[in-house]
């Protein structure tokens, strides 16, 4: 019997229910989203070196008002900067939204949290346009698909719940990515879907992702099928000169408020990294784009024969090779440089996965089980372990790398990890193997195993990573009047930090008098304390970062 339904804002976009089922996955789809979304953007302080960087301009956003005049001509708002990177790195978008959730539940939440919380709204229009990609791409039902392969990738979940502006970024090219493979069907759509990703892309992240997209278009519009089709290829050109005067309209308001973060800015977007980084990208994704990479492989390899003449593998093949040659040649190594390449990589897996030859499904799919069955077993030890000091070994790792000596009982957190642990068992009792199956399974064992180490062992990560008591702290400590405090071996995430925790913003560039300022901060090396910077100099305060006791600061007075 079948089941049909009415279609959306789409038309076509819709899957009919062919069976009651259909409904059961959706419905598993919406909640595992939402559960992999939610957890971990609330609950800790900003971690460097990416959120450190985030919460200090995003401070220092909230301590200039938006409606104010001098706090846009003064460069503010239009090129945000933060105490430990007095340069411009990204245009300012995702700083102006994530400041807009800060304003907006500043009573209820930190700021952090407030604003780690737009990172969550960027990641659902991340996953709703990657979903929508597959669906367009392949056929009725793949979407879905798509979605679970892309929210099981290893090197995903840690980025998306990071406050930084590569995962706006990621939205404006997962829209464009759309805006493409709609054209053939819905070309005036697709129009405005890319002239908005585009934008939304420069304004994020900058040249490189804009590059991404006019580049991945200039390609497209060489192949015949588009050439063939007149309305993609208008639609694909007018969309790209649509983004034109917004992305023209920031880099004049940049050159006219702030002229100096601007020229330099736009020097170091053209920068070739050489030697290249592309051999450091081909390792990273080697486990970074796991199960996307493999099940994306074996469809190439399946459907070789019409690969080059097929437009979703030339969509696909295009944006991945182009986003390669460019990250390679223009991004520092960094892990989040490689999130663009889940794009591509996971909507051809997506349609892949149905020819994947049923042993290697059934290989894949208890590799994901046991991967995410160790990863779970591992949080549940090392929470016993820290709460009862046994296992051993086990307790002495984790009290090492955390600085602490133990961890309070959360009936709260602890009744999550228990729920969600007993779900995955049921997963695993219950297992049908198929094909659709181990990308399933893959995307539930993630968001269970990322639920119960956020549950469980978020104390100890916290300890490890956390700057706030210290600053905090410090800032108890300093004196009623002072003019600047200079700083030694003070790195620009600590920096960052210190800002944001303490309000307190460090001198680094000062004249040969070492007076000039009469406070002095030090971070001393691991087993060496430096020397004083010379007489009259006395110490005020000293604190240690609670992980392993390796930084440890002193704050000097001038008398």
């Amino acid at each position: 019997m079948q089941f049909y339904i009415d279609h959306d804002w789409q038309e076509n976009m819709a899957t009919p229910r062919a069976k009651v089922g259909e409904r059961a996955k959706t419905h598993l789809l919406i909640l595992l989203c939402a559960i992999w979304l939610c957890v971990g953007l609330v609950g800790h302080s900003p971690w460097k070196p990416f959120e450190s960087q985030s919460a200090s301009i995003i401070q220092n956003l909230i301590n200039h008002p938006f409606l104010s005049l001098d706090s846009w001509t003064n460069g503010y708002w239009i090129a945000p900067t933060s105490a430990g990177h007095p340069f411009l790195e990204t245009p300012p978008l995702f700083y102006w939204a994530a400041t807009g959730f800060a304003h907006l539940l500043s009573p209820l939440l930190p700021t952090h949290d407030a604003a780690r919380l737009s990172v969550g709204l960027w990641m659902l229009l991340t996953l709703i346009m990657t979903g929508l990609s597959g669906r367009e791409l392949w056929n009725l039902g793949v979407g879905r698909q798509t979605n679970f392969i892309f929210i099981g990738c290893l090197g995903l979940v840690v980025s998306a719940h990071t406050m930084m502006p590569a995962v706006a970024a990621l939205s404006g090219i997962t829209m464009a990515f759309y805006a493409l493979a709609l054209a053939m069907r819905k070309p005036m759509r697709a129009m405005w879907l890319l002239c908005t990703g585009l934008l939304v892309a420069f304004l994020s992240g900058g040249v490189v992702p804009t590059l991404m997209i006019v580049l991945s278009v200039s390609c497209l519009l060489l192949l015949p099928s588009i050439r063939q089709q007149k309305t993609a290829s208008r639609a694909m050109i007018i969309g790209t000169i649509l983004a034109l005067p917004g992305i023209y309209l920031w880099c004049w308001l940049c050159q006219q408020w702030a002229p100096g973060l601007w020229h330099a800015w736009w020097e170091t977007q053209w920068q070739v990294q050489w030697p290249s980084n592309h051999g450091y990208f081909l390792r990273t994704l080697a486990w970074y784009a796991w199960p996307a990479l493999p099940f994306a492989m074996w469809g190439i390899w399946r459907f070789r024969h019409s690969v080059l003449s097929t437009y979703r593998f030339q969509l696909g093949l295009i944006f991945f090779g182009i986003a390669f040659i460019l990250i390679g040649f223009l991004s520092d190594r960094s892990e989040v440089s490689a999130l663009p390449l889940l794009v591509p990589l996971t909507v051809l897996a997506a349609g892949s996965i149905e020819t994947l030859k049923r042993g290697a499904a059934g290989a894949l799919n208890w590799f994901g089980l046991i991967l995410f069955g160790i990863l779970i077993a591992i949080a549940w030890i090392g929470w016993w372990a820290m709460l009862n000091g046994t296992p051993v070994r086990f307790y002495q790792r984790l009290s090492y790398l955390s600085g602490l000596q133990t961890i309070p009982f959360s009936l709260l957190y602890g009744a999550i990890a228990v729920a969600v642990t007993l779900i995955w068992l049921s997963i695993v009792l219950r297992s049908k193997h198929s094909n659709r199956s181990s990308a399933t399974n893959w995307a539930i064992g993630m968001t269970c195993a990322w639920t119960v180490f956020m549950s469980l062992w978020l104390p100890m990560i916290e300890a490890a990573r956390t700057y706030q008591p210290l600053f905090e702290d410090l800032r108890k400590h300093l004196p009623a009047h002072y003019n600047c405090i200079h700083a030694q071996n003070i790195g620009a995430s600590q920096a960052d930090l210190l800002h944001y925790h303490a309000g307190i913003r460090l001198n680094y560039h000062i004249p040969n008098n070492p007076t000039h300022c009469n406070l002095y901060l030090i971070e001393d090396q691991p087993g060496k304390r430096h020397a004083l910077p010379g007489e009259g100099w006395q110490v005020i305060w000293e604190g240690e970062q609670t992980r392993q006791n390796k930084e440890s600061f002193r704050l000097l007075q001038h008398r």
